[in-house]
């Protein structure tokens, strides 16, 4: 088995991997890099795009699916698998992040979605692909790709310890690809949402809060320590998400239902409120906030960023003015995460996807197997067989 580090190695964004075994070829996701341009904004695929057989999408975050029109313009003629959740929030994303001149050429593809649950096992060619709930967002699913030799689990975006959203285990493999968003971080994401409670309460009379629409706004709700507001935009997707209780933590949809009712709808012509406002997206680069960081930093409205920030985008200038604060809501793995995700796997040979050169060493210093030379653009062969 064969893999093609098409994007997010060695870097943050353009998240997407080829698999290839004898004549099958597959693709697991395919991101855009916000704050790149050119060709380093899309996927580095090598070989004609006609010979993927099938694409995987794992949920609908830009960074897993914003080229896929550019993958369609490019002559992608073949499936394209997700979750309905995933199929119900791509549009929007695609909307933000897609070159708009694809968009307009290659929509999408309502007819050629085939709809799978987390916990199903799919087929393309000889691949046997399982899946399972990531905890990283409503729908959202880790592959284990299977060719009869070996098997690859590439995780895509997961929070084994969320507050929120459930994840299922990720199996034995030969071949285990991280999500090494945070490096090495070692502070667990409970402490983190304290914290982010904590600078909510002490700015409890007015405040920003820029979040993904979907994922990080249920944790964020489920964190807030008092009364807040959203924008009007954003109630249908988290009402839809909060009724998806398959993906979430037993108990927690009821919680989370109770708390979007008592939250006021705020819309562009409102004054900014006297209480947290959250709104989309987590970056400023499209949505709401978008327009919503320039307009609190003009009337010295408080800003708390909580997630990735690209460098360039509107929330890093802000951040790096001084003029926002930022602390991370973990929506991706910390460091004990990490570690028991691979113990797990079976200590397997592992890559780290989405994150920087410097913190892929950090993270291989407790996580031997770690190909932390890795990049976008090269090939890797799985080691043969010892899964279980």
């Amino acid at each position: 088995m064969m893999l093609d580090l098409a994007g997010g190695f060695g870097e943050k964004g353009r998240t997407s991997l080829a698999v290839s075994s004898g004549n099958d070829r597959i693709l697991l996701d395919v991101g855009i890099k916000v704050g790149a341009t050119g060709a380093e904004y899309y996927p580095a695929l090598d070989g004609p795009i006609a010979d993927i057989d099938a694409l995987f999408v794992s949920h609908a975050h830009e960074d897993h699916v914003g080229a896929l029109s550019w993958l369609l313009s490019r002559g992608y003629a073949g499936p394209i698998f997700m979750t309905a959740e995933t199929r119900a929030e791509a549009p929007v994303t695609l909307a933000g992040y897609a070159d708009p001149g694809d968009l307009k050429r290659f929509p999408f593809p309502e007819d050629r979605i085939e709809i799978f649950e987390p916990g199903d096992m799919l087929k393309s060619g000889n691949f046997t692909v399982s899946t399972g709930r990531s905890g990283h967002v409503v729908g959202g699913v880790w592959f284990a790709v299977d060719d009869g030799k070996n098997r690859v689990v590439y995780s895509a975006d997961v929070v084994p310890d969320s507050n929120v959203f459930a994840m299922d285990v990720i199996p034995e493999c030969d071949l285990l690809v991280l999500d090494a968003s945070y490096g090495a971080d070692p502070v667990p994401g409970a402490a983190r949402a304290h914290e982010i409670s904590d600078w909510v309460a002490r700015h409890s009379k007015g405040c920003l809060l820029p979040t993904p629409l979907s994922g990080r706004s249920l944790e964020l709700i489920a964190a807030l320590p008092g009364p807040f507001v959203i924008h009007a935009g954003m109630r249908s997707s988290l009402e839809a998400q909060i009724g998806a209780t398959a993906s979430l933590l037993p108990g927690v949809s009821e919680l989370l239902l109770r708390r979007l009712r008592g939250a006021a709808d705020w819309t562009d012509a409102d004054p900014l409120p006297a209480v947290p406002l959250l709104a989309d997206d987590g970056m400023g680069e499209a949505g709401p906030s978008s327009r919503l960081l320039p307009r609190a930093d003009q009337a010295g409205f408080p800003v708390l960023l909580t997630g990735h920030l690209p460098s360039g985008s509107p929330g890093d200038l802000l951040h790096k003015a001084r003029r926002a604060d930022w602390i991370r809501m973990p929506t991706h793995p910390t460091l004990s995460g990490n570690v028991d995700i691979w113990q797990r796997a079976g200590r397997p040979a592992a890559l780290g996807h989405s994150c920087g050169t410097d913190a892929l060493y950090d993270l291989k210093s407790h996580i031997p197997s770690l190909q932390a030379e890795c990049r976008t653009g090269q090939r890797f062969m799985v080691p043969q067989g010892s899964k279980k």
